[in-house]
């Protein structure tokens, strides 16, 4: 097995942070915090332009296709929250994470391989696959917004600032169907969506579609749109009861969670006091069950395990 490392990434804050971390090719365990080392494959000469390498793969992609950033976002994102920020997600197979429902339309694979095989051909065997996911979407925030640095310290959970990456970005419709048709189980809409936006989601996703008709899409910030910037119009949408997905309007219903939604929506302040919280969200986020030394490989491909490897074995 071989050592290796991973990126702690202020998605917003631009704070590289590395350590000693490698993934887990079948499952995370547990682990206490790493003790990190900042720019750890340059100081430690095992890949000094990793970063460089990363970047420009990045900005090529994003050029072309600005939704990079939103597909890489939630691509780490579903990484993360299940075994640990271990790459996982990214492995194929009948049996792969990501063949679950909950991640139908990932996107970014292709951009993953690309940066791979690139970083690869300048130092083979030395990068792992989440260190890659964690660089190029910390790069594709960049190219979206311009944030300032922010430091790593403890502060509120999650569950206020990871649903702000809902700033950008559009859901299947099937993710909202039964809240428009069928909530709860009870054959009526949302009550509490409001009527507005449930006849414009209505249109969007009709509540059956023609045969050979293609599943819709849905902006989950219309604000943001086809540019996937980061606006508070999300937060704004939830308090006027307009959030298009249910775990997002849940945001309203929690005396903290309100507060803080408040507070994001301000059109002065919002989005500065934003960009700080969720920076550190996904910092915290990204050292979650984090793997260190020896543990897990490198992968010398992101969607096998080195054993399953087509060409190593």
């Amino acid at each position: 097995m071989e050592g290796g490392m991973v990126v702690l990434i202020p998605l917003l804050a631009l704070v590289v942070v590395a350590g000693s971390l490698v993934e887990n090719v079948i499952g995370a365990a547990t682990l206490s915090p790493a003790t990190l080392t900042r720019h750890f494959y340059k100081k430690t000469n095992t890949c000094a332009d990793v970063e460089v390498f990363v970047r420009h793969q990045v900005t090529t992609f994003w050029n072309k296709d600005k939704t990079i950033t939103p597909k890489l976002l939630r691509l780490l994102y579903s990484d993360c929250m299940v075994t640990g920020c271990d790459a996982s997600i990214l492995l194929d197979g009948p049996d792969s994470e990501k063949t679950a429902t909950q991640n139908v339309g990932l996107g970014a694979f292709v951009a993953i391989d690309k940066i791979k095989t690139v970083v690869e051909s300048y130092c083979p065997g030395v990068v792992s696959c989440a260190d890659i996911l964690q660089l190029a979407t910390r790069d594709a925030v960049h190219l979206v917004d311009h944030p300032t640095l922010f430091s790593q310290e403890e502060g509120m959970g999650s569950h206020v600032y990871s649903p702000g990456a809902h700033s950008m970005g559009k859901a299947r419709c099937r993710y909202i169907q039964n809240r428009l048709y069928n909530f709860q189980g009870a054959g009526n809409p949302d009550p509490t969506l409001d009527s507005s936006k449930l006849r414009e989601l209505q249109k969007q996703c009709p509540q059956k579609r023609a045969k050979g008709e293609h599943e819709g899409l849905v902006y989950l910030n219309k604000d943001s749109g086809d540019k996937n910037t980061f606006t508070n119009a999300y937060y704004a949408n939830i308090l006027a009861h307009k959030g298009v997905l249910q775990i997002d309007q849940q945001l309203y219903y929690g005396n903290d969670t309100l507060e803080l939604t408040q507070e994001f929506a301000d059109p002065n302040t919002g989005m500065q006091d934003f960009k700080k919280s969720f920076a550190l969200s996904i910092s915290r986020m990204g050292n979650y069950k984090v793997l260190t030394g020896k543990q897990g490989e490198i992968r010398r491909h992101c969607r096998f395990t080195n054993s399953d490897h087509p060409h190593l074995n």
